[in-house]
């Protein structure tokens, strides 16, 4: 996925998304980045995938709900992409267009990682599903949360149970899955000069510090 297509930033604003395997803190290290950047006088827009949207926040309901009888990874990457498409449309470029940097929790190297490497689904597929979605629309920078997969599922199972979905609950979401999805990540990251990989296994204060070392360089000269 490129900028300057149908969807693009005309305003000149930033994209930033961040990625990794269950247990990694993304949801904790966007909200920690999106509170740096709004503290230093900038237009900052959080969000987050699937949701963002009152159709994207159903969607959500539907594919990681903990009692979904979907189990086709390419049914869920439809659907996935339905919930990005509103995304796009309704949050993500307006804001990039008003020049706002935006910070979305998982974007569509997600569904790569998850219905393609963990899955099985066809990985050229899923991302002729990306284009349409997103019109071409990808991030300026990606950070790669990246931990051992038993730790972030410890962190998850030692959490609120209430908090789980699916995918760290299903039986067909076993710890061979979950390797594949970081191995998927690991290898998309070493394929563009967009991604950052983060060691996410660190306590989140630190977590946060290398989160912030990893996009200084997007607000040069004026970025501390």
């Amino acid at each position: 996925m490129t900028r300057g297509v149908a969807l693009s930033a005309a305003g000149g604003g930033l994209f930033i998304t961040l990625e990794g395997p269950d247990g990694a803190g993304k949801s904790v290290q966007a909200a920690t980045l999106a509170e740096r950047l709004m503290a230093a006088g900038r237009h900052v827009v959080l969000t987050r995938e699937p949701g963002g949207t009152p159709l994207g926040e159903r969607v959500r309901e539907v594919v990681l709900g903990v009692s979904a009888d979907l189990r086709d990874p390419l049914s869920d990457a439809l659907l996935f992409n339905a919930a990005r498409r509103q995304l796009v449309s309704d949050v993500i470029a307006p804001a990039l267009a008003d020049g706002a940097i935006v910070v979305c929790d998982r974007y569509a190297d997600s569904t790569l990682a998850y219905q393609g490497y963990g899955g099985g689904a066809p990985l050229d597929a899923l991302a002729a599903l990306a284009q349409i979605s997103t019109s071409g629309l990808g991030p300026d920078r990606t950070l790669l949360l990246d931990l051992p997969v038993e730790f972030g599922l410890a962190r998850r199972h030692g959490g609120e149970a209430a908090g789980l979905t699916r995918f760290e609950v299903g039986a067909d979401h076993d710890r061979d899955f979950h390797e594949r999805v970081r191995a998927g990540f690991l290898e998309m990251s070493r394929q563009s000069v967009r991604w950052r990989v983060v060691d996410a296994a660190a306590d989140p204060a630190r977590v946060a510090e290398q989160v912030w070392s990893a996009v200084a360089d997007l607000f040069s000269p004026r970025g501390d």
